[in-house]
C-alpha cells in the first residue's frame, strides 16, 4: 500500500468515539488555560497596577503579541490533527507576531533614547519570565498533547511543536498580566527565549506520543 493511501485509510479509519477531535483539542486547551490561570492567581496574580497599566500601550500590545502566536499555533494544531493534513500556507500566519513586535520594536527604538535601550531589553524581570510561563505551560501542553493522540498527526514533531507554541501564547498571555516590563525590546527578547523552551519540549513530546 502507497504511504498516501495508508494515509487516506487512517484518515477514515480515525474517527474517534466521543466528541469530535478537533472539539477534544479545543476542550483540551480550554482545559489546560483554566488550570495555568488558577494556578497562576493562587500564587503570583496580576501586578498592583493593573488596572492603571491596562491603559497604556506597551502593556496591551504584550497581550496582542500573546495572542498572535497562540491563535495560528492552536489553528495549525487543529488543522495537523488529521493524518491527511499538511502545514502548507497556513505557517505563514505564525509570522504575525513576527511582524506586530518587529514594528513595535521599531517605535520603540525611535522613541526611546538609545542610552535606555539596553535596560529595557533586560528589564527587571527575565528571571521570572524564563520559568513562569514554561511553567504555566504545563498543563495546556500536556491536554493538547493527550487530546492529539486521539489523532494522527502526519507531522508528530511539528504538530507537538505548534502545541507548545499555543500552550506558551495562553502562559505568556497570562502571565503578561503579572510582568512589570512593557518595553517590546523586553518582550522581543524574553518572551520568544520562554516560548521556544516551550516549543521544544512540546516537539519532543510530539515525536514521543504523537507518531504512528
Amino acid at each position: 500500500m502507497k504511504t498516501d493511501d495508508l494515509i487516506l485509510a487512517l484518515s477514515a479509519d480515525a474517527a474517534p468515539r466521543g466528541p469530535p477531535l478537533r472539539r477534544r483539542v479545543a476542550l483540551g486547551l480550554i482545559f489546560g488555560a483554566l488550570v495555568s490561570f488558577a494556578a497562576f492567581m493562587s500564587v503570583i496574580g496580576p501586578r498592583p497596577d493593573f488596572a492603571g497599566a491596562a491603559h497604556t500601550m506597551r502593556f496591551d500590545l504584550k497581550f496582542v503579541d500573546t495572542l498572535a502566536v497562540l491563535a495560528p499555533a492552536f489553528f495549525l494544531c487543529l488543522r495537523l490533527s488529521r493524518p491527511e493534513a499538511a502545514p502548507g500556507a497556513m505557517l505563514a500566519w505564525l509570522l504575525a507576531p513576527v511582524v506586530i513586535l518587529g514594528a513595535a520594536v521599531a517605535m520603540e527604538l525611535a522613541m526611546v533614547p538609545s542610552a535606555q535601550w539596553g535596560a529595557k531589553l533586560v528589564g527587571s524581570n527575565s528571571m521570572h519570565c524564563l520559568s513562569v510561563i514554561p511553567i504555566l505551560s504545563i498543563p495546556p501542553l500536556a491536554a493538547l498533547i493527550f487530546a492529539l493522540r486521539e489523532g494522527a498527526p502526519r507531522y508528530p514533531a511539528l504538530t507537538g511543536a505548534l502545541a507548545g507554541a499555543a500552550a506558551a501564547g495562553v502562559a505568556a498571555t497570562i502571565y503578561a498580566s503579572n510582568c512589570p516590563d512593557d518595553s517590546p525590546l523586553f518582550v522581543v527578547t524574553w518572551y520568544p527565549i520562554a516560548t521556544g523552551v516551550v516549543v521544544l519540549v512540546g516537539a519532543l513530546a510530539g515525536r514521543r506520543w504523537l507518531a504512528w
